[in-house]
């Protein structure tokens, strides 16, 4: 892995937390709050005037309600340039809503024995990752689900080494040139996550900076962290012996019948892939990164509503299509019991998910991809938002969070219209 020196142009980058936040502001969006939405075919023709008058390319959305599908719907383009519409069957990268897939599979480790949530994480990795600003911190499983483990995103590092264009894309575009100049993106092969995350998180690794980590002890102060995600799924790659991707696969997707969701990037039609845009006039070449688990999930409309209404049961105590119903509350319910995450944090956490205003939830953004998933703590309701809309570049944030709204409300107008 070459070591490069590199400078991040003072864009405004977007993590997935500030997706969970809410905004009122319009910024010179012209359509309406939702009003009188009674039925399907309302909600339909204000999604539809909502793609066209937005900045957004393409959206699809699947709510459940009880133990059903009740919506699920695409709008707008898969690819603006081609004119092809964005379907139930495109295919999307879903961003940090990538991490519940991380959850999940923490939540079936857990139940076949591999590890508890009280397991040092040294104990089961052919690596040791050690804080040197807290050396006898003892980092657990608990605190890597939790965001508590004092492992920090370098955002430079991050973004310019963890990301790359895939080989075989044409550079030679406006998107390309801002991912490349502006960011510091390379064209070139993958990482393996044992290879990334090395060189990350040991001393003699290329990545290994102290800015790597947090003056704090394991358990005690919260910080957003993909790469601590990352470890995570390279964690469940050493106890199972298999891939993370495969080992989603085998106990997620295919469970759920989930067959066109991947992990893994090779195995997509590009052609069936929406096109990632900074605005309408730019799309973006395809790109990876290396920590995959924490970001790279790519699936359609179709297999998100069939993963969504199992969460919705899930939360209720009436699935066991994954694991039991133990686990199923291990997944979203706060850790609050051992003193994982103290009473007075914004966000509370099951595994990865979080709690906040009587929803489960996780937002996602990457460079030209927006995404939205949340459930009523209840189970009795919950919807799921992607789209090909960027929210990571200075400017575009607020646009998304605007649509994001609007899609909210009118949901929650429909799903009360239909009781």
């Amino acid at each position: 892995m070459s070591t490069l020196s590199r400078t991040l142009v003072p864009l405004i980058l977007s993590i997935a937390l500030a997706l969970t936040s809410c905004s009122t502001n319009d910024d010179g969006i012209g359509i309406s709050e939702p009003s009188s939405i009674k039925n399907t075919n309302d909600l339909d023709a204000y999604l539809g005037e909502l793609v066209q008058t937005t900045a957004v390319p393409g959206m699809a959305i699947s709510i459940v309600k009880g133990n059903s599908i009740v919506y699920q719907k695409s709008f707008g383009y898969a690819n603006i340039q081609n004119q092809l519409a964005y379907t139930n069957e495109t295919i999307n990268s879903i961003a940090s809503v990538s991490k519940t897939f991380v959850g999940a599979a923490v939540a079936k480790a857990i139940e076949q024995g591999y590890f508890t949530l009280e397991t040092e994480i040294n104990d089961i990795l052919p690596i040791d990752v050690v804080n040197p600003k807290q050396p006898n911190g003892t980092i657990k499983i608990k605190h890597l689900v939790t965001h508590t483990s004092g492992l920090l995103d370098v955002p430079e590092v991050y973004l310019a080494y963890n990301y790359h264009i895939l080989p075989e894309e044409d550079i030679a575009t406006a998107g390309a040139d801002l991912l490349m100049n502006e960011i510091g993106i390379e064209q070139r092969e993958s990482y393996s996550l044992e290879e990334f995350l090395s060189a990350y998180f040991l001393e003699d690794g290329d990545l290994y900076s102290l800015n790597n980590f947090a003056d704090t002890p394991p358990g005690s102060s919260w910080s957003y962290s993909n790469l601590a995600t990352g470890l995570t799924g390279y964690i469940i790659e050493t106890v199972t012996g298999q891939s993370f991707d495969d080992y989603v696969k085998e106990n997620i997707l295919q469970p759920l019948q989930m067959n066109s969701s991947t992990y893994d990037i090779l195995e997509i039609n590009t052609d069936e892939m929406a096109m990632r845009y900074i605005n309408e006039d730019t799309p973006l070449p395809i790109y990876a990164n290396d920590s995959y688990p924490e970001g790279s999930m790519y699936t359609t409309n179709g297999d998100m509503g069939k993963y969504l209404l199992n969460m919705v049961k899930g939360i209720r105590g009436e699935s066991t299509a994954l694991f039991s119903s133990d686990s199923y509350n291990l997944l979203f319910a706060p850790l609050l019991a051992d003193g994982t995450v103290p009473q007075d944090f914004a966000e509370n956490h099951g595994l990865f998910w979080y709690s906040q205003d009587g929803k489960v939830l996780h937002g996602g953004n990457s460079f030209g991809v927006s995404t939205h998933m949340e459930i009523d703590q209840s189970g009795t309701s919950g919807y799921v938002l992607m789209t090909n809309m960027d929210a990571a570049f200075n400017g575009n944030l607020q646009k998304y969070l605007t649509v994001k709204i609007k899609v909210a409300n009118a949901i929650s107008e429909f799903l009360e219209a239909i009781d």
